[in-house]
């Protein structure tokens, strides 16, 4: 086997090199080398380099280095002479090397020896089956692992149809407030000082965890790195069944919903979730058989990364696509995503309609300097999943940036579009001539717009927010770090709050609560090699929702991440709102409790410490990043830690806490 390298990165001053994240992303498709016509450009044109810096440049070579290793596997000469034509010519539904990259080897081989690649895998041997798993992952096949935790038996296997789901969207209810409700029975503040550990998942082979549990029937439903979904009790850990995916499940999982407990009873509920090659599912509860799949895009970077929102029989997904590496190559023909969202008739997976967020298709538009045709409008991918407004019959989503020029209206905005047909109502922009990708701010630069960022997107969940004088609000957190309260009539304006002073990967990322009214803000504001004119506020903000003022302000702890590798403070991972409390999760790899009406720190936990898994072995978390937010019900906290992804802390544990048993010390 061939031993890759990992770059030896000190990251406590990670402003020198975060331009290694576009060439983290790229490294399958080209060299990534600094380019010092680059290095004098002026603030957001790009993640600045700095130039003479030793620390930097050893990571680049590190990279590089990597790189020549991955050329030299003999998995290379297998996949260029049997795969290449169709993962890098474009073809539809065939993903890029980039995304199959993003999954471990044992799934990319699971793929093929018994996936959707079977068929044609078929000439290949066991060994090259095997070489080519390894290079398209980046990483050695592991030794075999044991089952990550125990078969459930008796009672703990079965589901119970009498234990209805409490929520079963994303956002918690269909207006995405990420509220806890009173009746969900979740951790209260004084509960917290008796908590104690219960039970550790790891994820066989991962490095991160970023999929939101589902419960219901007495299960714990959340999806893995290595493309499984995992069906749990949720009391004590047990594996009641897996689902084999064919790509990571990075997206939380939807249950369906009942109108009443006799229906549910009656009924093999439904869950839905999407993978990251682009595929969207449902398999039933109960026993984990697939229903349906489907693929709504054929782009070949399409990927499904926000959560499914399930109402009244209809599925709404949104589909977004990893192509921001790809341009890194100047011989790609950028740029032909579009972002959307699919509207399924959710019992057979026919699909109703779909709304386009780059209302023209791509069409030719010029050549780049390397003589390769490029394409435009595009991009717009949608990251969050949808809020649905029941009176309006509207469905409210977030877009991300243009992927080459011309940019368009609808990037980085918020569409409400048609419950019904799809046809949008009103776009609002919160950035307007943002067009990017992976190729800005490196010396192939051939294929960056010509507008060059600053890369907003509106990338945490849409909010309806209904408040206590009668108005209903539709909320968008930016990566720029505004706050946009809107009419949801019109999309007008009704106030703004530049909470954080936003980057690359925000600002506001993944997901705010709202509770009563008030909006409660995670920033990120983590060093990205730019220049800002304002310091950086990391944090969590609680707002007024009636005129957006800042109530109260808990600024991240700086001091933590001193000597902690590729450890950040600040706020990426959604929030969540319950009763008296706030709960985050944070980069540095803490999840702190916070009182909802002063912001007061009631509870902390290091999930970067070591913990013996169901399994029993040791593992941890890391950064705390993606979708998946802190849930409590029943008198139970679940939460998911580790994001080895784009220079954040890798980790492998979704943690179940609890209250001591009765008469226990």
């Amino acid at each position: 086997m061939t031993n890759f390298p990992t770059a030896d990165f000190s990251t406590n001053d990670i402003l020198r090199r975060t331009r290694l994240i576009t060439c983290l992303l790229s490294l399958l498709a080209t060299a990534c080398v600094p380019s010092e016509q680059h290095n004098q450009q002026q603030k957001h044109t790009g993640a600045v380099f700095e130039g003479q810096d030793l620390e930097a440049a050893e990571s680049m070579e590190a990279l590089a280095k990597a790189k020549r290793i991955r050329e030299a596997h003999p998995g290379r000469d297998v996949y260029l002479r049997t795969c290449a034509t169709c993962h890098e010519q474009g073809v539809a539904k065939a993903p890029h090397t980039g995304m199959i990259g993003m999954m471990t080897p044992e799934a990319v081989l699971r793929s093929m020896n018994s996936g959707l690649m079977q068929t044609e895998s078929q000439s290949l041997t066991k060994t090259e089956r095997l070489q080519v798993a390894e290079y398209l992952a980046g990483s050695e096949l592991g030794e075999p692992q044991p089952e990550p935790a125990p078969q459930c038996k008796g009672e703990a296997a079965a589901f119970d149809h009498t234990s209805l789901p409490v929520f079963n969207n994303w956002g918690l209810d269909l207006k995405n407030t990420r509220m806890i409700p009173a009746s969900a029975q979740p951790l209260s503040a004084k509960d917290f000082s008796q908590l104690e550990l219960k039970w550790a998942f790891a994820v066989p082979g991962a490095n991160r965890i970023r999929s939101q549990p589902a419960l219901l029937g007495g299960a714990l439903y959340f999806g893995g790195h290595d493309a499984r979904v995992y069906a749990l009790d949720a009391q004590t850990g047990c594996l009641r069944w897996t689902f084999e995916a064919s790509g990571e499940v990075r997206t939380g999982i939807t249950t369906e919903a009942f109108p009443n407990a006799d229906k549910f009873r009656a009924d093999d509920p439904q869950l839905f979730f999407g993978d990251v090659i682009g595929n969207v599912y449902s398999i039933s509860a109960v026993t984990g058989k697939l229903n349906w799949r489907h693929r709504p895009d054929g782009h070949p970077n399409a990927t499904i990364t926000g959560t499914p929102s399930y109402y009244d029989g209809l599925l709404l997904v949104s589909i977004s696509a990893l192509e921001t590496g790809p341009p890194t190559n100047p011989a790609y023909e950028c740029c032909k995503f579009r972002g959307s969202v699919v509207a399924y008739d959710a019992s057979n997976g026919k699909v109703k309609w779909q709304s386009y967020a780059v209302f023209d298709p791509p069409t030719a538009k010029g050549i780049n300097r390397s003589g390769t045709q490029q394409y435009g409008p595009s991009g717009a991918a949608v990251w969050n999943a949808p809020a649905v407004d029941v009176t309006r019959r509207q469905v409210y989503f977030g877009t991300a940036e243009n992927l080459s020029s011309p940019a368009t209206k609808t990037s980085d905005a918020i569409f409400a579009v048609d419950l019904d047909t799809g046809l949008v109502r009103w776009t609002f922009q919160g950035t307007p001539n943002d067009a990017w990708n992976g190729a800005c701010g490196t010396v192939q630069d051939d294929n960056c717009p010509e507008e060059n960022g600053p890369d907003y997107d509106m990338a945490a969940g849409i909010i309806l927010a209904q408040l206590s004088d009668g108005r209903d609000l539709v909320i968008g957190g930016q990566k720029s770090g505004v706050v946009h309260a809107l009419n949801p009539k019109n999309g007008r304006v009704v106030w703004q709050n530049p909470v954080g002073r936003g980057g690359v990967q925000g600002g506001i990322h993944f997901g705010m609560a709202a509770a009563g009214d008030t909006l409660y803000v995670p920033v990120t504001d983590m060093p990205d090699g730019r220049e800002y004119s304002e310091p950086a506020r990391p944090g969590l903000y609680a707002l007024d929702m009636k005129t957006g003022d800042v109530i109260w302000k808990q600024p991240a702890p700086t001091d933590i991440c001193k000597g902690r590798d590729f450890c950040h403070p600040g706020i990426s991972q959604a929030i969540t709102a319950a009763p008296g409390i706030v709960m985050a999760g944070a980069m540095d790899g803490i999840l702190r409790v916070h009182d909802e009406k002063t912001g007061k720190l009631i509870w902390h936990y290091d999930t970067t410490q070591p913990v013996t898994s169901l399994a029993g072995q040791q593992t941890s978390g890391g950064s705390m990043g993606g979708g998946s937010g802190p849930i409590s019900v029943n008198g139970m906290l679940f939460i998911s830690s580790g994001y080895g992804l784009y220079f954040h802390m890798p980790g492998n544990a979704l943690l179940a806490f609890g209250k001591p048993a009765m008469g226990s010390e």
